[in-house]
């Protein structure tokens, strides 16, 4: 049976350009793995497998990605299983976003992204679980139970694309699709040891994709390398008429041979575990060696990014779950009147953490408060992009840990601020709407990988895709 664990993207390609492998092959090897294992991980909450999909039928698929590269229309993804958060809409599928409120949501059209990896070829084995509406650090807020880290299931694979890094990381599948709204793709990248890659804001479309927060979401790539991130990149990027905040990647170059990176000391002294830091050393004298410049830069206002995106995000999702309320969409619970049934759906709809987060976000925007937060967490964003403008005139990218800790256990993070702390450098990227890719790199005393973060200026995403190759060089 094939080792899809250790299989790449880029070498499952090649092998089946060659004839040495087929898709088919390759899937059933991700199945009997999905099989054998997910019970235990709870990562998929459907795999598309069997007489009930018909032609989407994840070996039906492989079948006709086979014919298609015989025929010499293939991609760098036919035939490639892929794995899809909860939140992206797959025509004819469920799309419930790991909530009871979109329980039984088919979906009636495709998300663009969905689109760009059914004309290349690529097999869809199924949707993965997440936190409920993507609100979460840690796939412990998803109303079908946690999913748990493939590399210690006692412990989070992060959020809230957990569901899709712990497929890629568990040999489920070779690569997956994620949201990243503060750092839903690093993290849990992070966590589990892959590559997770979160675009310049607009680079990806994002129609289709459940909204949380619509001026901060992003559709990005979890995968092994650097390589194949960048091979799923390529077939999702581009102009969605769909999307007005979506931009022509091509109409945009980007320079390879950037190297200057800033080090924001500054920001990284409080509440980071020290073997975070260790690590964070330890890359910094590989990429010297690799001919990169280090500098020490300072970011004041990035240290406010936290506090920002915990006032914008709550109201934007205030905002976008307003139309779940058992009248128009989502889950109805009958009662005698119109306000009390729509009281009881939304209760009996949204989880806690939804919840707190709708309250929170109608409370900033709510008349005597609008001012005094919202307006005021919007001058600090501005000036966050400012800051981050000005300071890649000095330097090429910006190098942090991913996260302040490894991957902790599960209830260890009780406290919801203690949660949200584990944003601390995932949302600037998010704020500003740069793009920012964690790499894993080296490992703790307890054998947990830990994830370094580099983020670019805007339309620089395929740069990033060139740095873990020069540190793998350089090990």
């Amino acid at each position: 049976m094939i080792n899809v664990k250790n299989l790449t993207i880029e070498k499952a390609g090649e092998m089946i350009k060659k004839g040495e492998l087929t898709s088919v092959e390759i899937v059933s090897a991700c199945l009997k793995n999905i099989e054998e294992e997910n019970k235990k991980l709870n990562i998929f909450l459907e795999v598309f497998s069997g007489s009930a999909y018909g032609g989407d039928d994840a070996l039906e698929q492989a079948k006709n990605a086979d014919a298609m590269i015989k025929s010499g229309k293939g991609t760098k993804l036919t035939g490639i299983p892929m794995a899809i958060k909860d939140n992206m809409l797959i025509m004819g599928k469920k799309t419930s976003s790991a909530s009871k409120m979109l329980e039984n949501y088919i979906a009636t059209y495709d998300a663009f992204v969905i689109k760009k990896l059914k004309e290349a070829g690529a097999v869809l084995i199924g949707r993965t679980n997440m936190d409920e509406f993507a609100m979460g650090s840690s796939t412990e807020n998803s109303a079908y139970g946690p999913v748990k880290n493939p590399i210690d299931p006692s412990r989070v694979p992060g959020g809230s694309s957990g569901g899709s890094a712990a497929a890629v990381a568990s040999g489920m599948v070779l690569g997956a699709l994620g949201s990243d709204t503060g750092g839903s793709i690093r993290q849990p990248a992070s966590f589990c040891g892959l590559v997770g890659m979160k675009p310049t804001y607009g680079m990806i479309s994002r129609s289709g994709l459940t909204a949380m927060a619509s001026s901060l979401d992003q559709i990005g790539p979890f995968a092994k390398t650097s390589e194949d991130a960048r091979i799923i990149f390529d077939c999702i990027v581009g102009k969605d008429n769909m999307d007005s905040t979506s931009v022509n990647f091509f109409d945009f170059k980007n320079n390879s041979n950037k190297k200057i990176i800033g080090i924001p000391r500054d920001f990284l002294k409080e509440g980071v575990d020290s073997e975070v830091l260790q690590n964070l050393e330890n890359v910094i004298e590989k990429l010297k060696k690799a001919g990169y410049k280090i500098k020490d830069i300072s970011l004041p206002y990035s240290r406010y990014s936290l506090a920002v995106y915990y006032i914008i995000m709550p109201a934007e999702v205030s905002t976008n779950l307003s139309r779940l309320d058992g009248v128009r969409y989502g889950l109805r619970k009958e009662e005698k009147n119109v306000f009390d049934s729509y009281k009881k759906s939304r209760s009996a709809g949204f989880g806690l953490e939804t919840r707190r987060r709708i309250i929170l976000g109608t409370y900033v925007l709510s008349h005597g408060y609008y001012d005094a937060y919202y307006n005021k967490a919007w001058i600090v964003r501005r000036a966050i992009m400012e800051e981050y403008e000005n300071i890649f005139k000095e330097v090429d990218f910006v190098m942090t840990p991913t996260t302040p800790t490894v991957a902790f256990k599960f209830g260890e993070k009780k406290d919801p601020l203690a949660m949200y702390l584990c944003d601390i450098f995932t949302t600037p990227a998010n704020i500003a709407g740069l793009p920012a890719i964690s790499i894993p790199f080296g490992s703790s005393t307890s054998g947990l990988p830990f994830g370094i973060q580099f983020n670019g200026p805007i339309f620089s995403d395929e740069s990033l895709f060139a740095i873990e190759k020069d540190l793998k060089n350089n090990k």
